[in-house]
């Protein structure tokens, strides 16, 4: 049940006084969805509010093997993209690559992501290693 209910042309706020479970998101993307003059292809899933966790990833050259080329953003996004721990992850913003000195060859990556209030999402990526190429690299918190 519904305290408050508040639509206009681009969104839709519905405030209750229980704590949301995935069950009730999910009848509330079954109604939309079955409504004509909703374009589902428009509709961005329901979701709790969501705050920012801020992660680095250490380990990634800064120029691309054999290539003279930086890494860049988009690289990076694509990798990410395909690699399992990041499943359900949500870029809060532009991923930032930042080379760690003129002399070395390494990057940091900064990256942020939605995150559900308790950072469930970033502790479960703190301290993971992953592959990216040939190279094993970590998250951590910022």
């Amino acid at each position: 049940m519904a305290d408050f209910i508040w639509a206009d042309q681009r969104e839709l706020i519905i405030t209750t006084n229980k704590v949301v479970s995935m069950l009730d998101f999910n009848t509330i993307k079954k109604y939309i969805k079955n409504v004509d003059i909703v374009d589902f292809k428009d509709v961005i899933a329901p979701w709790l509010p969501q705050s920012r966790s801020y992660l680095k990833i250490f380990g990634i050259l800064y120029i691309i093997e054999d290539t003279n080329t930086s890494v860049s953003s988009g690289i990076v996004e694509q990798i990410l993209q395909s690699t399992h721990i990041f499943n359900n992850m949500v870029l809060a913003s532009k991923l930032r690559v930042i080379k760690v000195s003129p002399k070395l060859d390494m990057a940091v990556i900064w990256i942020d992501i939605w995150d559900v209030q308790s950072s469930s999402k970033a502790k479960s990526l703190i301290n993971r290693y992953f592959n990216i190429g040939n190279y094993i690299t970590t998250c951590q918190d910022r």
